[in-house]
């Protein structure tokens, strides 16, 4: 099955930028549903932006600010982040659906369901 490793987090001043990866190995790369995920403690963990044949989605919160990107050649996906805000504070994962549809609404509270495989996280913190 496939493994996944998040890197990039760290603490930023707000407004700054910062980029996370996600390196996947174990399964052809190209076949999967990509997507970021956000926990906050105390909160249901939110879809951040996804990324498939259709194309990228996100979450209303980030649009304009983050931008999905994956490098098939690299077996990595990305998440630029801009413009950062102290609510975009959270553990970050990457996540991977194989085979399935991609359809789910990033936004949707149950979005989470449709990917099987995850990475360990990587905290952003952005200060004030």
């Amino acid at each position: 099955q496939p493994h996944l490793v998040e890197s990039g987090g760290g603490s930023v001043q707000a407004g700054g930028s910062l980029r996370l990866s996600c390196g996947v190995s174990g399964y052809p790369f190209s076949d999967y549903c990509m997507a970021w995920f956000r926990d906050v403690p105390g909160k249901e963990r939110e879809g951040v932006a996804r990324i498939a044949s259709r194309g990228p989605r996100y979450t209303d919160a980030v649009k304009g600010r983050f931008t999905i990107s994956r490098d098939n050649a690299k077996s990595t996906l990305y998440l630029h982040m801009n413009s950062l805000k102290s609510e975009d504070t959270a553990m970050y994962y990457c996540a991977a659906e194989i085979g399935g549809p991609c359809v789910t609404s990033i936004q949707n509270p149950s979005a989470a369901d449709d990917y099987p495989y995850w990475g360990q996280g990587t905290q952003v913190t952005v200060v004030s």
